[in-house]
């Protein structure tokens, strides 16, 4: 057995990427590299911005700043790879390097799970206790609950990682995706994955329903106190507060549940690879215009510094 993982160690494996669509190479290559530029763009720019503006030094835009950094790295650690096999000739990948792409995808993937949480109990906080928002949600906690995220992500990465390094691929080395896709690499695996699947499952539910709870809770307490608010302009200011993340969270959860909904059948790999595709390019570029879109404060420092470069800029 031993001798099998040194061998599987040393295999390549192939990306099939989007190959059986031969005609849409290039339109494909072209539209993932214009989202991925506007996802770069976007979240080092909100990240830029937050730094820059003083009145964004709070801690919702603190932990929007983390997603967008979150964003930056996921869609950095997948997309260049996608580009590459869109137009070379070769479309493979080294054992090392997918075992270390899948390790940092799912680490991003479960940090964002939780960062997520994290911003729908800074909303919770905002909402239900105004007065004690900044003494509630201090510098400190904000840093120990940012750091809980990634340590908890990288804990329950580096655990499923381990449990895809027990197997061993001695038979086709071909993985039907544009990435190292989890079902893709079991897929790929020619001895028993029962362990490795496990163990995924296990992870994968305890992190969905622990963190949909969190939101869940956080977002009845924000409706009911909506909900006794006097004022319309109370209840639109509470409302607009919580939009963009609402929106945010609907369409990560959303995209998650639909693709580990989807059996593993042959017939279903087009529908994978097209949900992944959702939440591995198009998800990092939606949320920081979702935020920028609906934010004044962030549409103002904008504004200003547009402004700034157009009257600085040499007649």
């Amino acid at each position: 057995m031993m001798d099998m993982r040194n061998q599987s160690a040393g295999i390549t494996f192939i990306l099939s990427g989007f190959s059986e669509y031969p005609q849409l190479q290039v339109p494909l290559f072209l539209v993932f590299l214009a989202v991925y530029t506007v996802s770069v763009v976007g979240n080092l720019g909100m990240i830029v911005i937050i730094r820059i503006n003083p009145k964004l030094h709070t801690p919702m835009y603190f932990f929007l700043r983390h997603l967008s950094f979150l964003d930056f790295c996921y869609s950095s650690v997948t997309t260049p790879k996608i580009l590459e096999i869109l137009v070379a000739d070769t479309r493979t990948i080294s054992y090392v390097g997918c075992m270390m792409q899948f390790f940092l995808g799912c680490t991003l993937v479960i940090t964002e799970t939780f960062m997520l949480a994290v911003m729908a109990y800074d909303r919770f906080v905002a909402v239900c206790n105004p007065l004690l928002y900044t003494v509630a949600m201090s510098p400190k906690l904000c840093s120990l609950l940012v750091a809980g995220t990634y340590t908890w992500g990288g804990l329950c990465s580096l655990t499923i990682t381990c449990s895809l390094l027990k197997l061993t691929f001695c038979g086709s080395n071909v993985i039907h995706h544009f990435g190292c896709e989890y079902s893709a690499i079991i897929s790929a695996a020619c001895s028993d994955s029962y362990f490795s699947k496990m163990t995924c499952f296990i992870i994968a539910t305890l992190n969905e329903v622990c963190s949909l709870l969190i939101i869940l809770a956080s977002y009845i307490f924000i409706i009911v106190t909506i909900i006794k608010l006097p004022s319309a302009g109370g209840l639109q200011k509470a409302f607009s507060t919580c939009a963009s993340h609402l929106t945010a969270i609907t369409i990560f959860h959303g995209v998650m549940l639909l693709l580990y909904c989807v059996p593993n059948s042959g017939s279903s790999w087009l529908f994978i690879k097209v949900a992944t595709v959702l939440y591995t390019v198009v998800i990092p570029m939606l949320n920081p215009l979702i935020y920028s879109l609906r934010n004044n404060d962030v549409k103002e420092t904008i504004r200003k510094l547009v402004n700034t470069k157009m009257f600085s800029h040499p007649m």
